[in-house]
């Protein structure tokens, strides 16, 4: 439905059941229709996988909102596969800094695999070398290079069967504070072009301007992720809570603080990508 209808979900990460709420109730209060939760390989091993899928089945239960928990940027089959098998309701195989044809058989080995489980679990793949990692940086080298290949879109599709395609059109990983970060529009309109029944996924989105945003779930995109935005609101929400309160021992006093801060912002971006239309 955000195909035809020019808006898009958002997809946000964590690694703590509180973040994870504030992220669902931000997502309620935006007006989206849906939430994408998801965690990197790093915030699944600190949480667990079984552990995060559960967290997910049960506050979806509680708040009566669909939400669907993602393997984001997984590296590798037997990652993907731990992450089918905890009961994620999908995955992100991330084999971008492979050869091409390495990066189909191992996409494709993942697609059949959640096929062959006999559950809807929808997958990602990526095409084109997205820069940086979710943190906060000086500055990150861009180049066209690293841009996906209209030409190649539709073959990799065609040829791993994924639901998804990650692309790279000036985006990048994390939040840069010395250079301007902007997408490509007119290059991401000629992958779009080249496979025009694809869903396209915005990788690397903190740190982009709304002008930018918009821009691109205008063009096609479908799913916006967001996660360096949301770790520095919560930082910078615990660091001040600290400072006002230095005595407060109650975590759940002053962890409610950061909370709020993430979802007001959730809740602003889920606004931006609903009104596309």
């Amino acid at each position: 439905m955000a195909h035809d209808r020019k808006y898009a979900i958002g997809h946000f990460n964590f690694s703590t059941a509180d973040v994870l709420k504030a992220i669902i109730e931000g997502a309620q209060a935006g007006g989206a229709p849906a939430v994408m939760v998801g965690t990197s390989e790093g915030e699944a091993e600190f949480a667990g996988m079984r552990e995060v899928a559960a967290l997910v089945q049960v506050i979806r239960k509680e708040l009566e909102f669909p939400v669907f928990l993602n393997a984001d940027h997984f590296k590798s089959f037997d990652k993907c596969k731990e992450a089918i098998d905890a009961g994620y309701d999908s995955v992100l195989i991330d084999a971008s800094k492979f050869s091409y044809e390495d990066n189909i058989a191992i996409t494709k080995q993942v697609v059949d695999y959640a096929r062959s489980t006999g559950r809807q679990i929808s997958v990602e793949g990526e095409l084109g070398y997205l820069r940086g990692s979710s943190e906060v940086q000086k500055k990150i080298e861009i180049s066209a290079d690293d841009y996906t290949k209209p030409e190649q879109a539709a073959d990799f599709v065609a040829k791993t069967g994924v639901d998804r395609l990650a692309v790279v059109f000036g985006n990048i990983h994390g939040i840069v504070t010395e250079q301007e970060e902007r997408l490509d529009i007119g290059h991401f309109q000629k992958i779009v072009a080249a496979t025009p029944s694809a869903y396209f996924i915005l990788h690397g989105a903190s740190g982009l301007s709304d002008a930018d945003v918009s821009a691109a779930i205008k063009a096609g995109i479908v799913n916006v992720h967001f996660n360096t935005e949301l770790r520095v609101a919560y930082q910078h929400a615990l660091k001040k809570e600290f400072q006002e309160q230095p005595d407060e021992t109650t975590p759940y006093k002053y962890l409610a603080v950061a909370d709020k801060a993430v979802e007001e912002l959730v809740k602003s971006k889920c606004i931006l990508f609903m009104r596309q239309e």
